[in-house]
């Protein structure tokens, strides 16, 4: 498995240490069984205990199940909620940074699917 954190990608095997870390934005893979998996997460939390890897996350999708057509669609919006909230006061700090957490969780979904899919231009 390999991960981003806040410091940096860590790659995690079996009989890895103990360790709780900061997850970035990003990009895992997971290898079982010779097969590689990828997922798009957003920031959140590792922890690993032996050979066990609990990742505790905002929000994860596998790259299969990324449909570029509705992260546009919600990038959209929360971009318009986003610049829209700008400059105004009565605005709830907490809606700004979901719309700003859905914008960054948007870009991550793009470039795993653009990694995962030769010739893609989105």
């Amino acid at each position: 498995m390999t991960l981003p954190t806040a410091l940096g990608s860590i790659g995690i095997l079996p009989g890895h240490q103990p360790i709780t870390a900061i997850i970035a934005a990003g990009e895992v893979l997971v290898t079982l069984d010779g097969k590689v998996s990828r997922l798009a997460i957003d920031r959140g939390f590792v922890r690993v205990v032996a050979d066990k890897v609990s990742v505790v996350t905002e929000a994860a999708i596998d790259e299969a199940k990324i449909d570029l057509k509705a992260v546009e669609t919600a990038e959209a919006r929360a971009r318009e909620a986003v610049e829209a909230a700008r400059g105004q006061k009565d605005v709830d700090p907490a809606e700004t940074e979901k719309m700003e957490q859905i914008l960054r969780f948007a870009a991550v979904q793009r470039l795993v699917k653009g990694r995962s899919s030769p010739g893609m231009s989105e």
